[in-house]
């Protein structure tokens, strides 16, 4: 694997390719163990006010602009955000207008939306499955 040119990467994003190492380890062996590991390297870059990159559609009837949802096979619907750029390009069916979002800000939002299960990081490769009781263990809100 190499080393990511971080230069080049925009500076709330730098450091999220530990993340996708994290995921990569869960993917690669699906234990309690290594799902803490993931959580706790979302939570550290949290803490690092890291950003992810979410794509936005743009509002039926002139309201707000809503998050892009994903739906599962289950019916269910997850906002999707992706921890880099390549990430975000590779499930690009049309094209998407996309903002970075502070990633704290953006598990608290999620907490409180209605309707969706909770986000789905890098839902076409890395993917990180984080329903919204992960999410309050990551912001520290357990039970």
């Amino acid at each position: 694997m190499t080393k990511q040119d971080n230069s080049k990467v925009d500076e709330g994003l730098q450091g999220n390719e530990k993340i996708e190492e994290a995921i990569l380890g869960l993917q690669t062996e699906s234990t309690q163990e290594m799902l803490a590991h993931a959580l706790t390297v979302v939570r550290r870059r949290m803490k690092e006010n890291g950003q992810l990159i979410v794509a936005v559609e743009p509002p039926a009837g002139g309201g707000q602009l809503l998050l892009q949802t994903v739906k599962t096979s289950d019916g269910k619907l997850w906002w999707a955000a992706f921890t880099g750029f390549e990430e975000e390009l590779r499930g690009s069916d049309r094209v998407k207008s996309t903002f970075l979002a502070d990633m704290g800000q953006l598990f608290a939002t999620a907490l409180q939306a209605d309707g969706v299960e909770g986000i789905i990081l890098n839902p076409w490769n890395r993917t990180l499955m984080l329903e919204k009781e992960l999410i309050r263990i990551i912001l520290g809100q357990q039970g």
